[in-house]
């Protein structure tokens, strides 16, 4: 764990120094609030201890700075008699804790110890979090679903920008999120921003942030997306809803790599990777003069279009299976005509929609029942099913049972995990979210070889 100590007097920065690397903690110092910003934006810092009054700023500026520019750092104030009322405000503000002077240092470094486990614990978190965005929360086993997998594993090493494409509800911003947990830049944020949801009014101060005194209501410094973002991923969900004189700015930051806080005059460095999402065709948008078109190209480096659900039904049973592991446990189950009846349907709000309707049967039907079709969704009543573009089809449908379906999906899920590590089980655990040891097991009982994964996907 990397400490980074701040402290005008040099006796402070050497003896607690000392006594934080015999801790068996990374060290580093600087005896002015520039220079720690200038290590907190080149540094993975954890833990900053620092005196609560320096010689170019107070420990308000440091934390200010922490807390636009490096979320996951922890702050521990060092603090004389006459500056305690500064240090409380200041962990009233978000800093760790304080230490009084004059101090003993293991007090300090113990102080240091418990925000490590505190850190440790954030960690955790931040694993857990990647089973629930990751890669693995990609469910499907489609040959248009293979392809995003391999896409988001192709570009999520890079740096440069995205644009995923696809209908409303398709999962647009669960690829995103894959996109970020697979990536270096997987500890930082994720900042998703939807076009379409913030006022145009409001959209330039929601991405660049303000200035004290900016405008009327501008009562103190705030921090934009940008920078909330920073060493992170900012998502622009619905990006061509974007005004053009917003875009205009965005295209700045873009080439710039740097931008200014309303009522700014110095520019702040952005350190993001963008991530675009849109339903609609925005190369027909630049053509109608509605979407710049360098813009258009700065954003189109790489992308990945979703298909809709009705283009890929093999993946309806798999994704019920795992909707309904996320909110029932109790036993619930889909029979086979049921199943056969929700994988004809179009589901024109796609993944979303499926999602809500194994939702609403959990929600409408005792504890361990059969799910009937109507449960899902009241069109599915006998005499009101819906269209399958096929008289009969139903009857047609040679059925699986339910641990079929199961087996087979987890097999075909294992496979596709394989196929996109390049045969790495290691790394194939990770995607799943598992240990190596199930993952051996599973294999085995699948009669899965990784080298037989690979080869079936065509990579």
């Amino acid at each position: 764990m990397n400490v980074l100590i701040v402290d005008d007097e040099k006796t402070i920065r050497v003896t607690l120094g000392d006594a934080v690397e015999a801790a068996g903690y990374s060290l580093f110092s600087a005896e002015s609030c520039h220079e720690a910003e200038r290590i907190l934006s080149s540094e993975r810092i954890d833990v900053v201890v620092s005196d609560i009054r320096l010689p170019d700023g107070d420990g308000r500026r440091l934390l200010d700075f922490v807390k636009n520019r490096s979320p996951y750092t922890r702050i521990i104030f060092i603090t004389g008699h006459a500056a305690i009322e500064d240090a409380v405000k200041a962990m009233q503000d978000g800093a760790e804790d304080y230490v009084a002077k004059p101090f003993l240092n293991e007090d300090v470094v113990a102080r240091i110890s418990r925000v490590a486990r505190i850190h440790q614990l954030e960690k955790e978190n931040q694993e857990l979090r990647s089973r629930r965005w990751g890669i693995s929360a990609i469910v499907g086993d489609s040959p248009q679903i293979r392809k995003v997998l391999e896409r988001i594993v192709t570009v999520s090493s890079g740096d440069y920008t995205v644009l995923i494409t696809g209908e409303s509800g398709t999962g647009k911003e669960v690829v995103a999120h894959a996109i970020h947990q697979e990536s270096p830049r997987a500890a930082h944020p994720f900042v998703p921003l939807s076009c379409a949801a913030v006022p145009e009014s409001l959209l330039e101060d929601e991405l660049f942030g303000h200035e004290k005194g900016a405008f009327t209501d501008a009562v103190s410094r705030r921090a934009g997306a940008f920078e909330r973002a920073h060493r992170g991923v900012l998502f622009f969900d619905d990006i061509d809803d974007m005004p053009l004189s917003v875009q205009v700015k965005l295209l700045r930051v873009l080439e710039e790599r740097t931008f200014y806080r309303l009522g700014g005059r110095e520019p702040v460095s952005a350190d993001v990777r963008l991530i675009a999402a849109t339903k609609k065709n925005l190369a027909a948008l630049v053509a109608e003069g509605r979407f710049r078109e360098d813009l258009f190209y700065r954003l189109n480096v790489v992308s990945i279009d979703l298909p809709p659900l009705r283009e890929r039904r093999v993946d309806v049973p798999l994704l019920i299976g795992e909707f309904l592991k996320r909110c029932d446990s109790t036993g619930r189950s889909v029979p086979p005509t049921t199943m056969a009846a929700l994988s004809a349907y179009d589901w024109p709000g796609n993944v979303r929609e499926l999602e809500n309707a194994v939702r609403r049967a959990v929600a409408l039907s005792p504890a361990g029942a059969q799910l009937a079709p109507e449960a899902f969704n009241p069109a599915f009543s006998a005499g009101a099913a819906p269209e399958t573009g096929k008289a009969g089809i139903l009857a047609e449908i040679p059925f699986k049972t339910l641990d079929e379906v199961i087996r087979d999906a987890e097999k075909a899920h294992i496979e596709t995990a394989l196929a996109a590590a390049g045969g790495n089980r290691t790394r194939t655990a990770e995607i799943l979210g598992i240990s190596r040891k199930t993952l051996w097991e599973k294999m085995l009982k699948h009669n899965i070889s990784p080298e037989g994964a690979v080869e079936r996907s065509g990579l």
